[in-house]
């Protein structure tokens, strides 16, 4: 993992708190889960593993409407 990486991060506060709580990611928490992946311009193969990992948890019939629009966009852009 390189020193820039947030990919620890990102697999930080998804299990502490977007999936935690509910298991379920709102747009608040895939937000701010898109910034830390995104904050340098630039998803790393951590990154990209830690989010696929994160995301093979989500359960994408319980996401709204919103959210899981988005989810779906933000996986087909990064190839996630």
């Amino acid at each position: 993992m390189t020193a820039r990486s947030k990919a620890r991060e990102i697999l930080n506060y998804s299990f502490l708190t977007a999936l935690a709580n509910d298991g379920i990611i709102d747009d608040s928490e895939l937000t701010y889960i898109k910034s830390l992946a995104l904050a340098d311009g630039v998803l790393d193969e951590d990154e990209k593993h830690a989010l696929r990992r994160i995301f093979s948890l989500v359960d994408e019939t319980e996401l709204s409407d919103v959210v899981r629009r988005e989810f779906q966009r933000f996986r087909a852009k990064y190839k996630l």
